[in-house]
């Protein structure tokens, strides 16, 4: 068996003399697998339980990502050690049907790889082992058992020893041999200690017990563990995290992914700078020069002027569109922000889903506000319908999704499942908070004058001459969304990861400079296809630029599919339409933040090209 990690802080730092032992306390969290969507808690696979079990208060983030922490029946004196010790013994009597369901949701969970997540001191109980190239890999997490199919195909844990070679057999890891190492302060001038790792150790008489496939006679499985301490003056408790952080082998190919995403972003600026500084700058000149009689024959942009700015079709869902994109993507850029200051690392469990849900809810006024200004500048005069859809249209799209899953998950009895009460103190938020704020911007939107228009717009629109193949709405649409996603595609590989693969994510630097390259390219390439469409006098801009760079969510959702199909080994019905009803969430909420960041990108765009023109 290959090494396990337990990190401990100064929280368990205690002076050492003779007469004190330290009890050091075990917690476990919900197991997981990647073969599985569904997570359940400790309880639910008949392990060993605390006589005085504990659970410590979990925040909404915790909640939502279905973590049930609760303390566990290990537990440690410090400095003392223990081998083979008993912890207790599960009897499966034939039989008795309860005991069967038992047992064979033991087998389910071996067969599907449930990884158990123990914690102590809230840093992962993690599992290393060595991957190609001599490399070390400390996974956050470890089998519960493994199996060795019936055509004697060792599955998952079990090529990890030729001995687990019995046909149609489980074997369950009933033993965990630990060897905590410390950190001694005396000779650093401070008296006591920080225990700083524990290694899973392999050799131990106590190997892991057989299961057999079929259940024909009574059963009784022994849990059972040892632990060793070592003192260890090399490792400082401040870099606890980094075997775990040093062994993902992704630092490489993020530099890689920033280099790809930076030459598409230098492409595009300067296809950008080219059209500004150049053909803009020609075109205005020849407009501001050219006789009236001449400007009858002239076409391009100029000639648009007197329709380009006439209100879109639906302008009411639009600007309900931008209200929200405006909401989220204010929300996205605080929570990335902090967590590059370190203040949502993975060390706070559930921090950055907590910071992101009550982001949201206070950013409830610009969401209103922008929508409501958007809406008058069209010439809408519904405002409580255009306030009441930009408070609850999306939202409740998203809302509805989640309870359909939280149904799913509830069903199938998972740890996932958000408790009634929380799900009411989510819709108290909603409507107590996130509701009323929205209001307020409103109001505040539709007391502001509308946005003034550089040139005035005819009252009989100007008829779309016959438009190129490229030209038309959908070609330019569809080719929008390819570039900004571009950017993104490596970054979302590893953010998948971390979501369905439960690996740990922690680049927030990388992440954040994805996000700026994402917003830039964004930018530049609505505004580089709106050029080219008002040169070729089709002045519905509108629509065309949030939907433009909103398109890449499209492309965002193939990708999620194809990373479903060929990286996950997801199995039966309810994960897979859970996975696929919170990625659809995830579309939904990146349609709104890009669609928005390409809107106001052009908006800027057509503001500026037609207020330095001359217009009679």
């Amino acid at each position: 068996m290959s090494s396990l990690y337990i990190v401990l802080s100064p929280a368990y730092l205690q002076t050492l003399s003779p007469s004190l032992q330290t009890l050091i306390q075990l917690f476990v969290n919900r197991l997981d697998s990647v073969e599985s969507v569904l997570p359940y808690e400790y309880d639910v696979f008949d392990f060993c339980k605390d006589d005085n079990e504990r659970r410590p208060s979990e925040n909404l983030g915790q909640v939502l990502f279905g973590e049930r922490i609760e303390t566990s029946p290990y537990k440690f004196s410090f400095k003392k050690d223990v081998k083979c010790q008993e912890l207790c013994t599960k009897v499966y009597t034939k039989g008795k049907p309860e005991d069967k369901n038992m047992l064979d949701f033991l087998k389910r969970g071996m067969q599907l790889n449930y990884q158990h997540h123990w914690i102590v001191d809230n840093m992962p109980v993690t599992w290393c082992y060595d991957v190609e190239d001599s490399q070390k890999y400390c996974n956050p997490g470890f089998p519960i058992g493994c199996l060795v199919t019936t055509d004697g195909r060792a599955k998952d844990a079990c090529v990890i020893n030729s001995e687990f070679n019995k046909k149609n057999t489980f074997y369950i890891f009933n033993h965990v041999a630990i060897k905590i190492t410390y950190h001694n302060g005396e000779g650093e001038g401070w008296r006591g200690a920080r225990l700083v790792a524990a290694t899973l150790e392999g050799n131990c008489v106590c190997l892991p017990m057989e299961v057999p496939g079929e259940f024909d006679s009574d059963l009784k499985i022994t849990y059972t563990y040892s632990v060793t301490f070592e003192e260890n003056n090399d490792i400082k408790w401040a870099s606890r995290w980094d075997y775990i952080l040093v062994s993902m082998p992704h630092t490489n190919i993020q530099w890689f992914s920033i280099m790809n995403s930076l030459v598409i972003v230098l492409f595009l600026s300067g296809m950008v700078a080219m059209i500004m500084l150049r053909t803009l700058h020609k075109d205005i000149a020849r407009y501001n020069q050219v006789d009236q009689e001449d400007a009858q024959e002239e076409s391009g942009w100029k000639q648009v002027h007197g329709d380009v700015f006439r209100p879109p079709r639906k302008g009411m869902l639009l600007s309900v569109f931008l209200g929200q994109g405006t909401q989220i993507f204010i929300m996205t850029f605080i929570t990335l922000f902090l967590a590059c200051l370190g203040f949502l690392s993975p060390a706070n469990r559930g921090a950055l889903m907590t910071c992101s849900v009550v982001l949201w809810v206070l950013l409830g006024t610009p969401a209103g506000y922008v929508s409501s200004r958007l809406y008058k500048t069209f010439g809408g005069e519904k405002w409580k319908t255009n306030v009441l859809l930009t408070a609850l249209l999306c939202p409740g799209i998203v809302f509805a999704d989640f309870f359909l899953m939280n149904l799913i998950l509830w069903v199938e009895g998972s740890s996932a499942a958000i408790p009634f009460g929380t799900l009411v103190a989510i819709l108290a938020l909603w409507f107590g908070i996130s509701v009323p704020l929205t209001f307020v911007g409103a109001y505040f939107g539709f007391k502001k004058p509308a946005i003034e228009q550089p040139v005035r717009t005819n009252q009989i629109p100007r008829q779309i001459p016959e438009q190129s193949f490229f030209t038309k709405p959908v070609p330019g649409i569809v080719m929008g969304g390819i570039l900004p996603f571009g950017c993104i595609f490596i970054q979302l590989f590893f953010i998948l990861n971390s979501i369905w693969s439960h690996q740990m994510y922690y680049m927030f630097g990388f992440l954040f400079l994805v996000f700026i390259i994402l917003l830039i390219t964004c930018s530049e390439a609505t505004i580089l296809l709106c050029y080219f469409h008002l040169c070729a006098e089709d002045y519905h801009w509108w629509w065309r630029s949030f939907l433009t760079s909103g398109f890449t969510a499209v492309y965002l959702f193939v990708y999620a599919v194809h990373y479903f199909f060929s990286k996950l080994q997801i199995v039966g019905a309810a994960s897979t339409i859970l996975y696929f009803g919170y990625t659809s969430i995830m579309v939904l909420i990146f349609f709104l933040f890009t669609g928005t960041i390409g809107f106001f990108a052009c908006f800027w765009f057509v503001n500026k090209i037609y207020s330095v023109v001359k217009v009679d």
